[in-house]
This record gives C-alpha cells, structure tokens and sequence, in this order.
C-alpha cells in the first residue's frame, strides 16, 4: 500500500512497545518516519518482550522500561504528539487462573493513565482495543451451522459496532469496554482526538503464541516442532473460527490514523480479516501442516472452557466506508510468515516458548 508522505516530524509513544504488537508498529513507524521519534514503553512482564529490544534498538526507537500502571514511569517520558496504548494483559484466562487484580491493573487503570498523559500533552489516541467487548452468550447465540471442517454463522458477514453490550465477556473483555468508555470521556472533557480499533485475532512474526494467547502462532510452532496439539471445547471438534488479520495489516491501518488525526477522531471500528480471513481450527491443522512439511497428532479436549464462543467474524462494513484500507494478507500469508519467521529464529523462540 502507498504509505503517508510529507509527514512534519512527531513524537509517538507506543505502550506495550516491546509486545508483539507494539514492537512491529514501533519498527514500522521508525523505519518509514525517520523523522518521527518513536518511543517504547514495556514493563516486559510477558516472557519473550525482552527479544524485541535488539530489534527496537536497531531500528532507532527509544525504550523506556516503565509501567502503564504508574504514573511517574509515563510522566518521565515528556511530551508526546500521539499516544498508541498497547500495553495490556491479553489472556483471556489470566483472570480464571488468578490473575485478576493485574488484569484490572494493566487493561483498565494504565488505559486511564494514558489517557492522563494524552490529555496533559493533547495528544492523539489510539486505543487498541478487542474483539472480546462483546458479550459471550450473545455471540453464541448467533445461529450456526456445521460443516465438516466448520462452524458456519446463518445470514451473517459477523459481528457490527451495533452488536448489543448488554452480558458478560470475560474480565479481559470487560476492562477493555471500560477504558473504552474511559476514551470516549477524555475524548469529549479534553478534546483529545481519539480512535479505538476493536481487534479480532491479530497474528504474524514475533508473536510469542501460546494455547490462550496467540493461538495460530501456537499452531505453528508445534508443527514445526512436531508437538501434539489438541481440540479443545465444543466435542473436540476442533471446529470454532476465528478471523484473523496479520500484524503488518493492522501496522498500516494504525499508521493511516496517525496521519490523519482529524479522518479518524472519535471513532471505534471492528478491525479484522472478516469471513474471508477466517479459519477453524481444523482448517489451520491442514494449512500448518502443508507449509511445515509434517503432520502432528491432534487429539481432543470436550470440555469448553469459560468464555469461549464457537464462531467470530468481525463485520468491518463501517471501517470500510471510513477508509481505503483494507486486508491484503490472507490467513496463509500469515500462517507462512510466522513459518518463516521461526524458521529463522527458532533457538529465539524456543527460549520465549520451549
């Protein structure tokens, strides 16, 4: 895609920098905008963060080893002209495993710092937010159908912004829909100029995937490794979907937004692959295997676990009548990439995930 020219120079802080997310937009940014300057921010709490600091420092962005959590670690860091809030605690089960209080901590309270430190400076917002705002008994009542490989939404392209909130989500889903909240607030007090992008699974190299996080990652690896992998929930079918949209996609979208602050204040919009970029379970099995060059054994695991819903299609009709970007990464693309990618780092990766 053609990428913003004639930028004026800018200072962009990126929370959550050393994340996987977080450290590709920081090198993209860097690497197109050399006359930006890029700063990370990470407290590299997740294991594996520490191996995108090479990268970042490579690639000319600033680190700053500060928490969202703590006020003075984002005050220290001085003016900004644009804030990217990356930083959270992404696993859905990290709350049912115990995790609560750091859920609340990260997701909802260092949102509401960043918002702080936006509104001190007037900067720009953009709020990465999640799939998982949307209500889990109200997603699994959507009507499906199943085929041999998958399940099927009826009468359905997915999920709109209009889905109704009213429910339960997970308090990963929850914390997010509340510093959304938090975004709209500061955006209207302040006169901040705001975006929040509600992601579906956002996938590709340097995502440090495990079973409740970063699940095609996951995938990967264990056929590259020749691990056993299993169905879990819904029968052991391994037939839930999911869409999924490749990092370097969801880089240019952020990058449009940051050039154009005025297009995209106060808006949310569903970001995803959509029908198109979807895949189950088993549909990654077989594409795993094809790129891999082996097959692994796959068993299965009935149980379903708390918050999982079988089908997610984000409907990104409204993003699309707000701009020309669109996905140019199918879900191969993105399978092959992460293949390469550990290919070339495995001893990195295994070090992050073995």
């Amino acid at each position: 895609m053609t990428h913003p020219s004639g930028s004026s120079h800018k200072r962009v802080l990126i929370t959550g920098g050393a994340g996987f997310i977080g450290s590709n937009l920081c090198i993209a940014l860097a690497t197109r905008h050399p006359e930006w300057d890029v700063v990370a921010c990470d407290n590299l709490f997740r294991r594996g963060s520490e191996l995108n600091l090479p990268r970042l420092r490579t690639a000319g962005v600033s680190f700053v080893h500060g928490d969202v959590r703590q006020a003075d670690d984002l005050t220290r860091i001085g003016p900004i002209d644009a804030l990217v809030e990356c930083s959270a605690e992404p696993s859905v089960m990290a709350s049912v495993d115990g995790a609560t209080d750091y859920v609340v901590q990260t997701n909802l309270m260092g949102a509401y710092r960043c918002l702080e430190l936006a509104a001190r400076h007037g900067a720009q917002l953009i709020f990465l937010s999640t799939s998982r705002v949307y209500p889990v008994a109200a997603l699994e009542a959507m009507p499906v159908v199943e085929t041999d490989d998958r399940y099927e939404l009826v009468d359905s392209d997915g999920v709109s912004e209009a889905f109704p909130l009213t429910g339960a989500r997970t308090l990963y889903g929850a914390t997010k829909l509340a510093a959304e909240l938090l975004v709209a607030e500061f955006a209207d007090t302040h006169g901040i100029p705001t975006v929040v992008n509600r992601c579906g699974v956002v996938a590709g190299p340097w995502q440090m995937g495990k079973v409740d996080q970063g699940v095609f990652t996951h995938w990967m690896l264990s056929h590259h490794r020749g691990d056993p992998l299993r169905y879990i929930g819904y029968g052991g079918t391994g037939k839930q979907v999911r869409d999924l949209l490749h990092v370097d996609d969801l880089v240019e979208l952020v990058e449009l937004q940051l050039a154009d602050p005025a297009h995209w204040a106060g808006t949310t919009f569903n970001v995803g692959g959509g029908r198109a970029g979807s895949l189950s379970l088993r549909e990654t099995t077989a594409l795993c295997a094809r790129i891999a060059g082996r097959e692994v054994p796959v068993t299965s695991a009935g149980e379903t676990r708390p918050g999982d819903v079988r089908v997610y299609l984000s409907d990104c009709s409204a993003l699309y009548a707000h701009t020309s970007w669109r996905p140019t990464r199918g879900p191969e693309q993105v399978l092959a990439d992460i293949s390469t990618w550990i290919t070339a780092n495995e001893a990195l990766v295994l070090s992050a995930l073995g």
